[in-house]
């Protein structure tokens, strides 16, 4: 399939792009017709309704059918206060009452909810669970986001949802490497710094590894003694560690670049460049239609002069192609939809039961 694809086509495999509004516009169109991206990240603001997220699914895998390879269709979906999905699915508890129920099952039956509902929707990834461990007196970034203050339980609970979304066919993403639980600050607005990696937040990472993690974030905070100034999710060194002292093989994604902390600090097609040069598979960001094109165009010209070389986009698309086959992605298969009505029981049960046990 590789040798199928021109260079543009593969530069387009390494992109995964937001959508701004709930349809599909002249920008959606030309970036996945004329550039050939790999992905959408679709979030709330794109859809009032259930059958408006399942039309605007149905209408990118159209869309996407005519080009060589199948799109990644992924979803930042936590539950809590990260929610998307649409109002008339209820909202799971967040990661945090859900753990302290202390309860495996409840763990696996959240999962399994999300992923019933992300696989019969179209969806083919899902940016979670969150395993960073939570640390006292830091940003709320993290917060009620993740399974608590014990790696030993932030490794099984994130293991266990992790595999239950893959038994859907959802590729799911751990997040954020290497662990922003004692970040001081937002990545959203300022880079987080840290002296090293910690142990006690790098156990999650490390066992989902070994259990079959498909792919990972990493997140927009300074490692001071791997890189001085430079964020992990674009530093050549961290990327090159999760390869080889960690043995990751699967896909390795970056935090969205239109964050702050990124975008105010490099520029656009400055933040791209270094993604790329960085090893990520997958380069994820939101600019606006000029910052997309240029970043884009630019990427493909750095390749055609030498800056950066065909062989290392080659190792990024084969991974990304062999996990597309392996999950059996493709745009033709019908979205019917979940029965929300049975969805919202099973819902319903797990947070009233973790509301029980949150209040004995």
């Amino acid at each position: 399939m590789l040798k199928e694809l021109t260079l543009n086509e593969k530069i387009g495999q390494m992109i995964m792009i937001g959508i701004d509004g709930n349809e599909i516009n002249d920008r959606i169109k030309k970036l996945i017709l004329n550039y050939k991206v790999g992905g959408v990240i679709l979030y709330r603001k794109n859809f009032k309704t259930y059958m408006d997220m399942l039309k605007i699914i149905h209408d990118l895998k159209e869309l996407n059918a005519s080009n060589k390879v199948p799109l990644f269709i992924a979803i930042d979906q936590e539950g809590g206060r990260v929610n998307r999905m649409p109002p008339e699915i209820h909202n799971i508890k967040n990661a945090l009452k859900l753990s302290r129920a202390r309860n495996l099952n409840v763990i696996r039956e959240a999962a399994d909810i999300t992923g019933t509902i992300l696989e019969e929707s179209g969806y083919n990834m899902k940016l979670s669970p969150v395993l960073d461990v939570l640390c006292k007196n830091t940003s709320e970034a993290i917060g009620n986001r993740c399974f608590g203050d014990n790696p030993e339980d932030v490794s099984e609970y994130g293991i266990q949802t992790m595999c239950q979304l893959q038994k859907h066919k959802i590729i799911s993403v751990i997040k954020h490497f290497p662990g922003q639980g004692f970040a001081k600050f937002d990545s959203h607005y300022v880079l987080p710094r840290i002296k090293q990696i910690d142990q006690k937040q790098i156990k999650p990472f490390v066992d989902a590894i070994e259990h079959g993690a498909d792919a990972m974030m990493v997140g927009h905070m300074v490692i001071k003694r791997m890189n001085l100034f430079t964020p992990a999710s674009l530093s050549k060194k961290v990327i090159k560690e999760i390869r080889l002292k960690y043995n990751f093989k699967g896909l390795i994604m970056t935090d969205d670049l239109k964050m702050r902390a990124v975008r105010y600090l490099y520029g656009t097609k400055r933040s791209v460049k270094k993604a790329f040069l960085a090893g990520n598979d997958i380069i994820l960001f939101r600019f606006k239609k000029a910052d997309e094109d240029k970043s884009i165009r630019y990427i493909q010209r750095l390749v055609r002069i030498g800056k950066i070389s065909e062989q290392r986009i080659n190792q990024s698309v084969i991974r990304i192609l062999d996990m597309k086959e392996k999950y059996e992605i493709n745009d033709k298969k019908v979205v019917k939809g979940c029965n929300i009505e049975e969805i919202n029981n099973r819902i319903d049960m797990v947070n009233s039961f973790v509301e029980e046990s949150d209040n004995t």
